[in-house]
């Protein structure tokens, strides 16, 4: 028999402030954790304003530590942290203000690091092939394709 544990509104909303405590949550994450808890949506209503008004959720914030982290960690460019942040509902206004916490000069310098990576890495010895292998490696990873092409004609002759 599967048994739900039965939350009140004070116990999720203490549970939910330290969920948010933890790591910068979005509101899309918070609801699912409250609709996983089996509360109804007027008590996910209410805990989520408390959550608000306490400063313990932030969308803007959320993003912003979101794009430094996915940038900075997992060397993601602005098109794939874009996408994951529409993904998860947050507001264009909000995506902006997180593509600003990415500096311009350590974006270009970390392009480049990461292509040169994956250019030693690479075994193909046709240009063609090899310049698709780093194209395809640097776009999924949300690299603009104007940076990537533009990056391939000065790395792969």
């Amino acid at each position: 028999m599967n048994y739900v544990k039965a939350y009140s509104v004070t116990e999720a909303t203490q549970k939910l402030e330290s969920y948010c405590a933890y790591q910068e949550r979005c509101h899309k994450d918070v609801v699912q954790k409250l609709r996983g808890m089996r509360m109804i949506p007027d008590a996910i209503d209410q805990i989520i304003t408390h959550l608000i008004s306490e400063n313990y959720l932030n969308e803007e914030r959320f993003a912003q530590s979101f794009a430094r982290g996915k940038f900075s960690i997992k060397k993601w460019g602005k098109n794939r942290i874009v996408n994951e942040l529409k993904q998860r509902n947050i507001s264009r206004f909000n995506i902006q203000s997180a593509l600003k916490e990415i500096d311009d000069e350590q974006y270009l310098d970390t392009l480049n690091t990461l292509a040169l990576k994956r250019l030693s890495q690479l075994t193909e010895t046709n240009i063609q092939k090899r310049r698709r292998k780093l194209a395809d490696y640097l776009l999924y990873r949300g690299w603009e394709s104007h940076l990537v092409y533009a990056k391939l004609q000065e790395l792969v002759k």
